[in-house]
């Protein structure tokens, strides 16, 4: 280490690089029992053996003047660097504070460049590590403290009122947190010879020694013609400590010093807006769970290439998007990343103006990731916004019918990556339609009039259609389409407490007499049974039959709220009919509050009219 930092030169850590993220539990404790040990052993007059941290790799920048220091890029490595200086850090406030005077030299110089008046900007060369920029603020403040007082007054809301480290409720720069942590180890190990101020002196001696002595790297410092990429993912891409994007938000960088662009304006033009919760906080599909900006990252080539993306190649393929003939340029590609980016937020957020948000908010609830390369190439051709609504209606009509008729989505990768591949900016809504209608087979096709009114009138809607929140958000569509222009504003579902309430209750056996006579639980499960024979059913078990079908069924459903849901939920119907007069004013309820009587004809009557509903809403095949 004492060679690595006495020299006067500057390791910079390139800003497109992450953040220091090194914490106490995981990387300073560790690092701390190993200089301890160390500086043990010399205490003990034990053989010495060096302890050996990994490999550094250094990228030299060319100086342009006779001024300035020698400055390195820290291709990999800028962790274990940072933490060593704040180390260094810390064990010159304790060398201050026991007044060893011989040892504050040796190490200000392992953290500081000398001759400022030959720096071309000494606020940032004296350095010995300049962190990324959005460490840099806390880093400048925390080095430069003298003291640990110093330290209480650069950071004053990470303290208490008696001068200690808050615990709860403050996240503290890592600048801070390190130094302060290597400082109480420091005095801690020292404290064991409390009473011999010249004992504590030589432990600071062991712990320098150890630090700058027995700790060792290997550089790996490059030459012209070198490629720092190859080499950077070679030593991280293999693994699994970086995230695909961390190697391909490096790859763009170093392609633009490449090519001699601004990279500090690319990258707070382009980069910075990725870097917030938004799209770093993690998101599961099946049993991959990758943060957002993956996923973006993989449909929005998809979306580019029309050509199957796998995360776990996300690298590869974006080297593969890149190196087209000709390359495309850094500044190409963050403004391809950039324009998908807004669409995406949309269509997963489902917030925002444009069509592809409303898309979002109308098949967020049916996991359908597979469309969403298909949505982002929709919305960044330039197609006007009442052909894309169109498209997004058929693409929503293709799902519903097909959960409803209860038809497998495994195929769907395939069904939409083939429309990537179709889809062109001179398509119509008419062409994409028609795209769509030609699908064959169970695994593909969109389902006609005729097989989406079987299954809507017969079906059980749960589950057919998967839960609770999929039959409430057709239920709620349906609202929507009852509504007209003159009569109410658009049904927002989320704004109230909505259940789905079977009209005839789920368990309507004790409280909803057939033909005068109630039926057990038992005779219902019987009736079921014997459905399954080749015998004719009784015209009771027949009717139980009919009943048990029909209860599951759209015609049946409706939207309520959960208050009257739960006090009613297995009421007659005269109540319900009561409580929809005084509670709904949706447009769902309106047949049900005319209605006289409710049992299987109603059921059937209802389930017809919505049908009607339904077949615009989500319009079949041309």
């Amino acid at each position: 280490m004492q060679q690595l930092f006495q020299d006067r030169r500057q390791y910079r850590v390139p800003f497109y690089q992450r953040a220091y993220v090194w914490v106490k539990e995981e990387q300073w404790e560790p690092l701390w029992n190993d200089i301890q040990t160390k500086a043990e052993s010399r205490t003990d007059g034990e053989t010495l053996t060096p302890h050996f941290l990994g490999a550094i790799v250094l990228e030299p920048q060319p100086r342009r003047g006779l001024k300035g220091v020698e400055t390195y890029n820290i291709i990999d490595g800028q962790q274990r660097i940072t933490t060593l200086q704040y180390f260094l850090a810390a064990l010159l406030i304790s060398s201050r504070e026991e007044s060893a005077s011989a040892l504050v030299p040796l190490i200000d110089g392992c953290v500081w460049n000398p001759n400022p008046n030959t720096m071309e900007n000494p606020a940032i060369e004296r350095f010995k590590v300049w962190p990324t920029f959005r460490d840099r603020n806390a880093y400048r403040i925390a080095m430069q403290a003298a003291s640990r007082n110093e330290l209480n007054q650069g950071f004053p809301l990470s303290f208490t009122q008696g001068g200690t480290l808050k615990k709860i409720g403050v996240d503290h720069p890592a600048a801070l947190e390190a130094i302060w942590f290597f400082c109480d180890q420091i005095e801690k190990w020292c404290g064991e010879d409390a009473e011999i101020p010249e004992g504590r002196i030589l432990k600071l001696e062991r712990l320098t020694e150890a630090v700058l002595r027995d700790l060792r790297v290997v550089t790996i410092c490059l030459e012209d013609g070198d490629d720092a990429q190859v080499i950077f993912e070679t030593l991280n891409g293999r693994g699994a400590e970086l995230h695909a994007t961390d190697l391909i938000r490096n790859f763009i960088f170093m392609r633009a010093d490449r090519e001699e662009a601004d990279s500090q304006d690319l990258y707070d033009t382009f980069w910075i807006p990725f870097e917030s919760t938004f799209w770093t906080e993690g998101q599961r599909r099946g049993r991959l769970k990758r943060p957002r900006l993956e996923w973006f990252v993989q449909t929005a080539l998809q979306a580019e290439l029309s050509d199957l993306v796998e995360v776990g190649r996300l690298y590869t393929d974006y080297r593969r998007y890149v190196n087209q003939k000709p390359p495309i340029k850094a500044e190409d590609q963050l403004r391809m990343l950039a324009k998908h980016s807004a669409n995406y937020h949309q269509l997963t957020s489902g917030s925002g103006t444009e069509p592809i948000a409303r898309f979002g908010q109308r098949i967020g609830i049916w996991d359908v990731s597979p469309t969403h390369a298909l949505a982002l190439k929709v919305a960044s051709i330039g197609l006007p916004e009442e052909l894309q609504s169109r498209i997004f209606d058929d693409i929503v009509s293709y799902i519903v019918r097909r959960a409803m008729c209860g038809l497998t989505t495994k195929n769907y990768n395939n069904v939409f990556l083939a429309l990537v591949k179709s889809f062109s900016n001179s398509d119509t809504a008419e062409s994409f339609g028609k795209s769509l209608s030609l699908l064959k087979g169970d695994a593909s096709r969109w389902p006609t009039d005729d097989e989406f009114r079987v299954a809507w009138l017969r079906a059980p809607a749960h589950e057919r259609l998967g839960d609770s929140a999929r039959v409430r958000t057709v239920l709620s569509e349906l609202e929507n389409g009852l509504r007209s222009a003159r009569t109410e504003a658009a049904f927002a579902p989320g704004e109230v407490p909505l259940d789905v309430d079977h009209i005839l209750p789920d368990k309507w056996y004790a409280y909803w007499p057939m033909d005068g006579k109630a039926v057990t639980a038992e005779e219902a499960v019987s009736a079921i049974a014997l459905s399954y024979g080749i015998e004719k059913l009784s015209p009771l078990n027949q009717a139980i039959v009919n009943r048990e079908q029909l209860k599951a069924t759209i015609g049946n459903l409706t939207l309520v709220h959960y208050g009257i849901n739960r006090s009613l939920q297995n009421g007659d119907f005269a109540d319900k009919r009561k409580a929809f007069f005084a509670e709904s004013n949706l447009q769902l309820n309106r047949f049900l509050m005319v209605a006289e009587h409710w049992g299987e004809d109603k059921i059937q009557e209802r389930g017809n009219a919505l049908f009607e509903v339904a077949r615009t809403i989500w319009r079949g095949p041309a």
